[in-house]
Order: structure tokens, then C-alpha cells, then sequence
């Protein structure tokens, strides 16, 4: 019992093996030709038998009639032969009679057999029937049995040469339609499978064109029309060359992040070599050059570090889900507040709370870094003693500087990577702060902009989410 189940499972697991080793195109091409040819070959069967069924059908009318007639032109005749031409194709049908008793059988041979069904049909207790015979000189014939008055049986046969011939010629000629519907079927499902899958075909070719050359730059070719006429596969190329540009932006990003890194790393790692080969030679110098180089090359390892730090961040797409909370935006504010108060004396920080119940979901950690970005940004620029202004108001929080503000023609650059203006290069700074705080805020779902203060400054305005816009109460620091 056990063989008898293994071998079924193992043809399955057989079956499914030969299946994922054929491509696709062969499978799709024998798919539809296996589904094309049974709905042939049940088609051909079909008229086969309503073929055969009308042939023996018009054959069983013919006897019906004849027994019909023999029943009207012999009433009350004896049992034997009436008639026994039928061996002839154009010789009308063989009749006879049959009592239910064989002792009122005729002294002359029946020309028809003559069997038990046929005595019980003449004694009324079976129904007439039709059936195949073969007539004393071998040609086959269809033969009806019925009742004859009372007692007696009558028999009808007709020679059913030319049905039989017209059976066979019928399942040889749908026979040879079938076989001609399957190569057909064959032929038009491998057109079907090389055509239907020639899109996917180009999608394959491209994906191991960028695999092999990991140029995200190529496109595959779409048909012209409108997107609302687009099948499914034109579909699926068309999101594939959506996602190869978006891919290609990625590389790109990348590529410039690495190029740009590369380059802003080149001065403090000189200034850092040149500072460390300097200490090395510290019996060559004094007390006050020794604590000038060392002081030199702590800070400039610590601008390194914030520099790496920085270039770590950027490289992160989207905060870590397990790390989200709802983060108050009030007590984070005053603490980024207050830590840029001791970072920066000299600027006074003014901060207005319209709600103190703004929520946000996000990291508070990488929230914290947004806002003290910001704030480090707007000190960096103002002048000693003109205070930064830091409000938290309906659906929006705005920094803003008193300083030389944003050049128009350095305002839609301000968020690149590494990018300084002309007035920036001598101030301390990598460039990467500003780009660092939009990419949290879209990582949160908010969105950072900057403009021109009115007045002069600069002033950021960091713009919440629509579900987590408060409303305003007022609450200053």
C-alpha cells in the first residue's frame, strides 16, 4: 500500500522538477496547445458520435417504416418469410413472422434469426428492440424486432453496410481534423507563448544587461499609445523602467555622496597628518607650539568624527521601525534650546510654544538632531548678541536667524550635500547639516524649507504632518 502512494508523489515531484527546468515560453507554448487540442479532440469526438447516432438513427427510421408497411399489407399472415431480398443494398428490407409458440413455426427456414427475445416479444412480455446481425451470406445488418396482433413477432432487418462505412470514414476524416487541429494548436501556441512573452522576454534581457554591466541608465523600448490601452505586461515595463530610474538616481546619489565625501575628507585628514607628523618631531618644539598642535589636532578629530557621523546619518534612508514613538514636540524643543545655549553663549534663543501637546511619531533621538542642526545653523550665522526664534505654531516649527540670510541664487541649494555658499567657506562646517535635517524630516513625514526672513535673516519653517497639526494655546520660554 505504501509503493502504491510513494509512486504517485514521486511522478508528481518528477513532474514539477520538469516543469521549473523548462522555461517559461515552453511551458506557456504546451499549456495552450494541451488546452487547444482537448477542447479539439473533445470537439471531434463530439461530432463523431452525433455522426454516428444521425447514421443509425436514419437506418432505425428506415426499418420502423418498413415494419409499418409489412404490418398494413399482411394482416392476419402466417408465421414464416414475407420477404428476403435484403441481401441486395437496393432490395427493399427482409421480413417474417414469429409465433411465441416454436410449435407453430413454419416447416420453411427463417431467413432472420430467431432467438428467446424474439418469442418474448411475440408473447407481449418484452418491448421491441433493435439489434446487429449478420445476415447468412456474412454482410451485417440492423435488425428490428416488434409485435405482430396477438401471439406473433414481427422482424425487419436492412443491410447497414453503407452506415457502418459511413461511421468509419466519418472517425477517420475527424480523426485526421483533430490531428491537423492539434499540430495547428502546437504551431499557434508556440506563436502565442514567442509573442505574448516578448515583452517579458526584453525585461529578462535588460535585467542580465544590468546585472552584467550595472548600468541602471538603460531603458526597455514601450509601444506607443495612450497608458489607458497599456496591457499588463507593457504595464510591468513600464514600472520596471520607473524603478531602473529610480535606481539610477540611488547609484548616482551615491556615487556623488562618496565623490563629495572623498573630497571634504581630503583637507582634515592633511591637516590631521600634518598635525600628528608635527607632535612626532615635540622635542624639535616648544611648550606653546606642542599645546597649540595638540589643541589643533583634538579639534580637528573631533570635526572628523561629527564629519563621519554626519556622512553615517546620510547614508540612512528611513528611521528604524522599532524605534518610533510619539514624541512631544514642546519638551524636545526646549531641551535642543537649551543644549544650543551652551553651545553658544554669545546668541540669546527665544522660544514660543503655541501648544505644548504636539505629538509626532518618529525617533526622538534623530528629532532632537533636526532641530539642534537647525539651531546650530542659525547661531553659526548671527551676529554676537541678535537672537535666534525658535516657534512652535499650528502645524509648523520656524527657526529663525537675524543674520546676512540666504543669497537667492544659494537658496535652492541650501539642502544639497556639502554645499556652501561664498559667505559659508570660512566658517566652520562640512555643509552636511542642513541636508541631514530635511532628510530626517521626510523621514517623518514632514517637510523642511527655507526662505528669506522679511527684514533679513534667514528662517526655516519645518511643516508637521496634517494628523499631528495641534492647536494653539500659547506658551512662551
Amino acid at each position: 500500500m505504501s509503493e502504491e502512494h510513494a509512486r504517485p508523489r514521486g511522478t508528481r515531484r518528477l513532474g514539477a522538477r520538469w516543469r521549473r527546468r523548462r522555461p517559461l515560453r515552453t511551458r506557456l507554448a504546451l499549456a495552450a496547445s494541451a488546452a487547444v487540442s482537448l477542447v479539439a479532440a473533445g470537439v471531434c469526438a463530439g461530432a463523431f458520435f452525433v455522426i454516428r447516432y444521425e447514421l443509425y438513427h436514419q437506418l432505425e427510421l428506415s426499418l420502423t417504416q418498413s415494419a409499418t408497411l409489412a404490418i398494413q399489407q399482411n394482416r392476419g399472415a402466417a408465421p414464416g418469410v414475407l420477404s428476403g431480398e435484403c441481401r441486395f443494398l437496393s432490395a427493399p428490407a427482409c421480413t417474417q413472422i414469429v409465433p411465441a409458440a416454436p410449435a407453430k413455426d413454419p416447416a420453411a427456414r427463417y431467413l432472420l434469426p430467431v432467438t428467446p427475445a424474439v418469442r418474448e416479444v411475440a408473447s407481449g412480455t418484452r418491448r421491441p428492440y433493435y439489434t446487429d446481425i449478420r445476415l447468412s451470406d456474412g454482410h451485417p445488418a440492423r435488425m428490428l424486432t416488434t409485435t405482430f396482433g396477438s401471439g406473433k413477432a414481427l422482424q425487419v432487418a436492412l443491410r447497414s453496410d453503407t452506415v457502418d462505412r459511413g461511421v468509419r470514414q466519418a472517425a477517420w476524416l475527424l480523426g485526421a481534423v483533430g490531428a491537423a487541429g492539434i499540430v495547428m494548436a502546437a504551431v499557434l501556441g508556440y506563436w502565442v507563448s514567442r509573442t505574448g512573452l516578448a515583452p517579458v522576454a526584453r525585461l529578462t534581457a535588460a535585467a542580465e544587461r544590468i546585472a552584467a554591466t550595472r548600468d541602471p541608465s538603460h531603458r526597455i523600448g514601450l509601444p506607443p499609445g495612450p497608458p489607458d490601452k497599456e496591457d499588463e505586461v507593457t504595464r510591468l515595463a513600464a514600472t520596471f523602467n520607473i524603478m531602473l530610474g529610480e535606481l539610477e538616481q540611488s547609484v548616482t546619489a551615491q556615487r556623488r555622496l562618496v565623490a563629495d565625501a572623498s573630497h571634504e575628507l581630503r583637507t582634515p585628514l592633511t591637516a590631521l597628518r600634518t598635525n600628528a607628523e608635527l607632535l612626532a618631531r615635540g622635542d624639535r618644539l616648544t611648550t606653546t607650539q606642542r599645546d597649540r598642535a595638540s589643541a589643533a589636532l583634538g579639534r580637528q578629530v573631533r570635526e572628523m568624527s561629527v564629519l563621519v557621523n554626519d556622512l553615517i546619518d546620510l547614508a540612512r534612508d528611513e528611521e528604524p521601525t522599532p524605534l518610533v514613538e510619539d514624541v512631544r514636540l514642546a519638551p524636545l524643543l526646549a531641551y535642543t534650546v537649551e543644549t544650543a545655549r551652551t553651545h553658544w553663549p554669545s546668541t540669546p534663543f527665544r522660544l514660543v510654544v503655541a501648544d505644548d501637546s504636539a505629538t509626532l511619531p518618529g525617533v526622538p533621538a534623530r528629532l532632537a538632531r533636526l532641530i539642534s542642526n537647525l539651531l546650530d545653523n542659525a547661531a553659526k550665522y548671527s551676529p554676537p548678541g541678535a537672537p535666534v526664534e525658535v516657534v512652535l505654531s499650528m502645524g509648523e516649527v520656524t527657526v529663525r536667524d537675524h543674520g546676512p540670510g540666504i543669497a537667492a541664487q544659494d537658496l535652492p541649494h541650501v539642502f544639497d550635500r556639502f554645499y556652501r555658499a561664498d559667505q559659508a567657506r570660512s566658517l566652520p562646517g562640512s555643509g552636511l547639516g542642513l541636508a541631514m535635517a530635511r532628510q530626517i524630516a521626510r523621514a517623518h513625514g514632514a517637510e523642511l524649507t527655507a526662505h528669506r526672513a522679511p527684514g533679513g535673516g534667514a528662517l526655516f519653517r519645518l511643516v508637521l504632518p496634517s494628523k499631528q497639526r495641534p492647536r494653539p494655546q500659547g506658551k512662551c520660554h
